[in-house]
């Protein structure tokens, strides 16, 4: 039983989950503070926290967009067509998801007076 373990993206390094755990111990304190001046405090600590926690996965995930493209620019080199696009389509991440499906309807009384 217990929590259910998250598992982390690949690109994320090993110091930033313990960042996690900081700001959500962080905004624990925040819910469990008993006077306004705690909170208020426990506020600040949090959203520091928390911009450290951001600034540590924006760098993480801008260096592993990084080495992708360092892989995709040598298996350009390389002529190496297969892996240029795999690491192209992973740069790119999954665009099948698209608004396919739903398109809005042009012209919806196109033939009609009215």
């Amino acid at each position: 039983m217990g929590l259910k373990k998250h598992n982390l993206k690949e690109w994320i390094s090993n110091k930033t989950p313990d960042k996690i755990q900081e700001r959500k111990n962080k905004k624990t304190a925040i819910d469990n503070s008993r006077t306004r001046a705690e909170k208020v405090k426990a506020q600040a600590e949090y959203i520091e926290a928390n911009k450290r926690v951001k600034r540590s996965i924006r760098a993480n995930k801008q260096k592993h967009v990084e080495e992708i493209a360092t892989t995709a620019d040598k298996a350009a080199r390389e002529e190496n067509i297969k892996q240029l696009y795999d690491t192209t389509k992973k740069l790119a991440g999954d665009q099948s998801r698209t608004k396919k499906g739903r398109q809005p309807p042009r012209f919806k009384n196109r033939g009609t007076d009215g």
